[in-house]
């Protein structure tokens, strides 16, 4: 917890005003068992129902008091929290932006939603709680010992024995505890991202009528939860009965040892009223502390794993654009090439293998690149080392003459504009998601992006146009229609690099022919690639990069590598009509000749 509790920092006033009123509180509770006491040794036996009703009325104020003093408490513990929580969960999104993709696919989704979410609201708890109620019923505890002290000696040394075995007890299973905490935390990861899962794809479950093997699968995990949460539960569940037994135990040794006290004098009746109250004071202090510890074990538990996330470092750091970056830029001016992969490779985390190894190619200003490859082969993998989605873990990759990681990633990027492979759209308006690739991006400039991207028919004929509302995730849209959107939005931006990672394969022939067209007539000076698995779609290339199982197995154009390479040969042939290729071969031939 100690690296968490930075969080606090901004709220030591809060911090230290919230225990000190509930202390304040705990000393006005310890002196009602002395004014019981008076009450019962004084007023009822004199009989003297004046001097009843003056300590009933002080009773009766110091519990006001002490009821201020606990709201008063309550409202600085949940100000503290609350901003500690806020704080907390504000620093590990923005780390979690922070990370590449590498990180992120190591951690898993749904451990990080989990730990944004249900740990980071634990730990609030329990600072709300700590700051209650772990000076409190300590205080409380040795506070009440001291004053059976102030009765009587002999009675009081029952209170010396009690609280150390109490305590063994509460923190004994508290121990066995911690490490069982973490495996509920785990097993509720794992509900996460079965609920994750089964939420974004209802409709693959119910098209394959796939209800209710997930049903079994969902409720295994939650049986799989529930066990554990039973056993943890189990282990704590001892703690009441076997505090009550100790604390029933020294009552009624108190009983016993200050029955013959009053006997010979020593005691009077209120004061052994009063001390069996500042035993039941123990009992029900003690029974809050065992909760909070319980509350402290879960919230440390929660903190180990927010930690493990903070020191998770990105492996893509950020470097500031300095005067050597600023002159390599100048230099590059010099007529070379937009994108350079010299040697390039690729592994993934702790992989055994490269998904990438030996790319090498060049890709001037204004080019179109075609990728093409069978599933698997490194397509994408490739177009992401440019925007520094992932480093290469081999060779260097530059961008007007100068390597990805001497950018700052925020300059690298404003180069690039990236139409992921899978179509992601933002609830809100049409315009307001064209604007996610230009804040300031005029009507006339989505507009035109749109017409590119060949969406401002369809967008025309929506309700209310640009201001049309999409949905999460964009449900309300077909296949193409997002992929359109998503095209205009990495167009608005007129970036010096557009990336097309197959993000045209739900639109038709026509669609497609019509938005590659538009793209270069429409865009002059960009470099294009696109990554695709039709042949059809990149055969235009200026260059086309054939992979085969990470390696590159031709790069030319069309003509070229229908004679010289084979892995194309094979695509074209299981994708084009049998005229098309062999005129297509024949002419490239007669070229040649």
């Amino acid at each position: 917890m100690k690296g968490i509790l930075r969080y606090l920092r901004d709220y030591k006033k809060e911090s230290v005003l919230a225990p000190l009123f509930k202390m304040l509180e705990a000393c006005f509770e310890l002196l009602i068992p002395i004014v019981m006491a008076h009450i019962i040794d004084t007023g009822i036996k004199n009989q003297d129902m004046g001097y009843v009703l003056r300590m009933c009325l002080v009773m009766i104020a110091l519990g006001i008091i002490g009821l201020s003093c606990s709201l008063t408490a309550q409202y600085f513990s949940a100000k503290a929290a609350t901003g500690f929580g806020t704080a907390l969960r504000s620093d590990l999104f923005r780390h979690i932006t922070s990370l590449s993709y590498n990180e992120i696919d190591t951690i898993g989704t749904s451990t990080l939603l989990t730990r944004m979410t249900s740990d980071i609201n634990q730990i609030q708890t329990g600072v709300n709680l700590v700051l209650r109620l772990f000076l409190r019923s300590p205080f409380i505890v040795f506070g009440a010992m001291i004053m059976s002290f102030t009765i009587d000696v002999k009675s009081a040394m029952t209170f010396v024995v009690t609280i150390p075995a109490l305590s063994i007890v509460v923190f004994g299973i508290m121990l066995v505890s911690i490490p069982l905490f973490k495996k509920v935390q785990a097993r509720l990861d794992k509900v996460m991202l079965l609920t994750r899962e089964n939420l974004e794809g209802a409709r693959v479950i119910r098209a394959f009528n796939r209800q209710q093997k997930e049903v079994d699968e969902f409720d295994k995990s939650t049986d799989d939860l529930m066990d554990i949460q039973l056993y943890v539960g189990r282990i704590s569940a001892f703690l009441n009965p076997v505090t009550y037994v100790i604390i029933n135990l020294a009552t009624v040794a108190i009983i016993w040892i200050a029955a013959g006290q009053t006997d010979i004098g020593i005691l009077s009746q209120g004061k052994v009223v009063a001390l069996i109250n500042y035993m039941s004071q123990i009992l029900v202090e003690l029974v809050k502390l065992a909760n909070l510890i319980i509350n402290i074990t879960k919230s440390i538990a929660c903190a180990k794993r927010i930690n493990v996330v903070f020191d998770t470092k990105p492996s893509i750091t950020e470097v500031e654009e300095d005067s050597a970056l600023s002159e390599a830029q100048k230099a590059a001016g010099q007529d070379v090439p937009k994108v350079v992969f010299d040697n390039v490779a690729l592994r993934y985390g702790k992989a055994s293998e490269d998904s990438l190894t030996g790319i090498s190619f060049t890709a001037k200003a204004g080019e179109t690149i075609g990728i093409i490859g069978g599933t698997g082969s490194g397509k994408s993998s490739l177009v992401n080392l440019i925007p520094r989605f992932y480093d290469a873990t081999g060779g260097v990759v530059k961008i007007d003459g100068v390597d990805v990681k001497d950018y700052d990633l925020r300059s690298l990027r404003m180069k690039v504009g990236v139409v992921p492979q899978k179509a992601v759209l933002f609830q809100g308006t049409i315009a307001e998601n064209i604007r996610w690739g230009k804040n300031d991006a005029t009507e006339e400039e989505i507009n035109e992006a749109l017409t590119i991207a060949q969406a401002k028919e369809f967008v025309d004929q929506k309700p209310d146009g640009m201001n049309f509302k999409i949905t999460q995730g964009g449900k309300n849209l077909s296949g193409g229609q997002k992929q359109r959107l998503t095209i205009a939005r990495a167009v608005v931006r007129k970036p010096e690099i557009l990336i097309m990672d197959d993000s045209a394969s739900a639109l038709d022939f026509a669609t497609d022919a019509a938005l590659r067209r538009a793209i270069k007539e429409q865009t002059k000076g960009m470099t294009v690639f696109i990554v695709s698995q039709r042949a059809s779609t990149i055969m235009g290339a200026d260059q086309i990069i054939v992979l085969d199982d990470g390696q590159v197995a031709g790069i030319g154009t069309h003509e070229e590598l229908l004679q010289s390479c084979e892995v194309y040969q094979e695509i074209c042939q299981s994708q084009l009509s049998a005229n098309e290729v062999s005129g297509k071969m024949t002419s490239a031939g007669n070229a040649m000749a």
